[in-house]
């Protein structure tokens, strides 16, 4: 924080950082006061608990209870080695030597930094808004990667259906219906239902089965596609066909609301 050096290490998987050195952001000569006085509030005792309930299954919580209902009076003081030694608590680590302190787990140190800078609250807040943003665009890239990739291995399809099996002065209408037949075959495979049962089940849904599809789907979907021409350049029956496809998914789905 604004050029204070801050300690962090691992234990279990999990990031713990030195409250003692973010508190010295503010105080430091007696940074161990910051701590405790931030420990004194009703809203940290509060936060901690939970904290501890939902991630702790020794955590102890007939010795919280008192802590809860003590918090915010002008006699309350709560110290990090207290509070670990009643509760259990492994939210809250003191360690000793040269680099010692009290240390959190970094869901209980960000909160303690937004509690010491409000700047640094407001960069956390932003911060996550920036991640969520870059991980929902990421979804989105990776959803429609895959559904070019479908596009592309539809048009192989379509034209080996054209090539192979649409006779010559045939009408449009009667085209259309070849085209719809084969692509049941690939839906059949996949999701279990034809175009016209998917619509049936779904009256309420824009689009086609495949709009709804995740990506897992839509890979496995131009497979078929490139596997499916393959069979009809080979002149392999329709039925035929159907039984020789890999079927991943045999129960078909339901469009999200």
């Amino acid at each position: 924080m604004q050029g204070t050096d801050v300690v962090i290490f691992t234990q279990k998987g999990d990031d713990y950082i030195s409250l003692t050195d973010i508190a010295r952001h503010k105080n430091k000569n007696e940074p161990k006061d910051i701590v405790k006085n931030w420990m004194r509030s009703k809203s940290t005792v509060e936060f901690l608990g939970l904290w501890e309930k939902l991630n702790n299954p020794d955590f102890k919580g007939v010795e919280f209870d008192p802590f809860m209902n003590e918090a915010g009076s002008n006699s309350f003081v709560l110290s990090p080695k207290k509070w670990i030694e009643k509760t259990n608590s492994i939210g809250l680590m003191s360690k000793s030597g040269m680099h010692g302190g009290t240390f959190a787990h970094k869901d209980i140190a960000f909160e303690f930094a937004s509690w010491i800078s409000a700047e640094f609250k407001l960069y956390l807040i932003k911060e996550f808004q920036r991640l969520k943003l870059e991980e929902d665009q990421r979804k989105q890239l990776g959803w429609d990667v895959k559904r070019f990739l479908v596009r592309a291995n539809c048009k192989v399809h379509t034209d080996a259906v054209k090539e192979n099996l649409i006779p010559k002065n045939i009408s449009k209408k009667q085209a259309k219906m070849i085209y719809a037949n084969e692509a049941d075959v690939l839906n059949m495979a996949l999701f279990g239902m034809t175009a016209k049962e998917w619509r049936v089940n779904n009256p309420k849904s824009r689009g086609n089965m495949r709009d709804y599809a995740n990506v897992a789907q839509l890979v496995c979907l131009a497979g078929l596609e490139s596997l499916n021409a393959e069979f009809i350049r080979q002149e392999i029956s329709q039925s035929k066909r159907l039984n020789e496809t890999p079927r991943p998914y045999g129960r078909g789905f339901t469009a999200s609301p």
